[in-house]
């Protein structure tokens, strides 16, 4: 069946009216509910690093939509963000803050900045601290400093890859390479926890978003090596990772919510680099048309024009797996 035209528009604009609010109740931003409906404790939990993803959604809606009111909605939700976060960027884990420092560092590339924003500086700062050669290289989870991921590794080796610091961004993909490839089934595993030896033990459970980070920051790094290895990669996530019928696993809360649309984020990006080689691409538009239909055609109407895509959960539905369809319905659209 095919996806609409307005599948993407259609994600947006229901994601937007039921879970964008001010932040903090504060005119002039915005951040989004961790459910619909709303938690109404101000204890409940809002999830730093889900903003970053709903921030980059509202910039592919303003890519795909220039005369729409998305990029607005972006800088709102930016000043949303901080202000949540207690009138400050950085956290305590930096996988939260690579997030956070990619889709501010697009927001700047959309309004067409030369140099970085404070704020996106600051982040990257913070990237840079927790590069170290403990454990043979890559970057700490969290302030810890007793893990280093892929989580937090690939997405700092895009932003860098982005930022012109090429030889950093390489040398994190050698560290993951090295480290947390896999060989026997080509994915990336979750990461190295210090042991009290030298090299650590590396914990092999593998998710779907790390793959999808991996591969963004290797074709951002690019270079002949890099995309031929991406090509690998996407190989490897069709072969191991996707559903009997060929559409990505659907995660329905929680953190696990956002994980498929992060790996459709950065398919979409590979399939369109120069280079990667039309079978890769015809395996990455498959992997997401295939994953869009099965999100476009399962939805349930929420409100009138209103709908909300499972898979869910009895009870609140959350914002996370919500994102997950909007950025796989845009990822789709955007490398049609």
């Amino acid at each position: 069946m095919p996806i609409p035209d307005e599948a993407a528009a259609s994600a947006a604009r229901s994601v937007r009216h039921l879970f964008s609010r001010r932040s903090l109740h504060v005119p002039g931003t915005r951040l989004g509910a961790i459910a619909f409906p709303a938690p109404t404790s101000r204890r409940d939990h809002w999830h730093y690093w889900w903003q970053a993803h709903f921030l980059d959604c509202l910039l592919d809606e303003h890519l795909r939509d220039p005369a729409g009111n998305a990029l607005s909605e972006a800088r709102k939700l930016a000043r949303g963000i901080w202000l949540r976060n207690g009138g400050r960027w950085l956290n305590s884990y930096y996988d939260d803050m690579a997030w956070l420092a990619l889709a501010l560092q697009r927001l700047d590339a959309v309004e067409g900045r030369r140099r970085p924003r404070r704020r996106v500086r600051v982040l990257g700062d913070a990237l840079r601290s927790a590069h170290t050669d403990e454990l043979g290289g890559g970057i700490f989870w969290n302030t810890t400093r007793d893990y280093k991921n892929t989580a937090t590794t690939a997405p700092a080796a895009l932003f860098f890859a982005r930022a012109g610091e090429s030889g950093r961004a390489q040398e994190l993909l050698g560290w993951l390479r090295t480290r947390v490839h896999d060989p026997a089934t080509g994915l990336y595993l979750d990461g190295v926890k210090a042991d009290g030896s030298a090299g650590g033990v590396v914990d092999r459970r593998v998710f779907t978003y790390n793959q999808g980070t991996v591969l963004g920051a290797l074709v951002a790094a690019g270079g002949r090596e890099n995309l031929e290895h991406a090509a690998d990669l996407v190989d490897a996530i069709s072969r191991s990772s996707a559903d009997d019928d060929g559409a990505l696993p659907l995660g329905s809360s929680g953190d696990g919510g956002l994980f498929t649309g992060i790996l459709g984020r950065y398919l979409a990006l590979a399939v369109s680099t120069p280079g990667i080689g039309a079978r890769t691409a015809a395996i990455g538009r498959s992997l997401l048309g295939t994953t869009a239909e099965r999100l476009w055609t399962g939805r349930m109407q929420a409100r009138p024009d209103v709908f909300l895509f499972p898979p869910r959960q009895e009870g609140p539905v959350s914002l996370s797996s919500q994102l997950q369809a909007w950025t796989v319905l845009e990822a789709e659209k955007a490398c049609r």
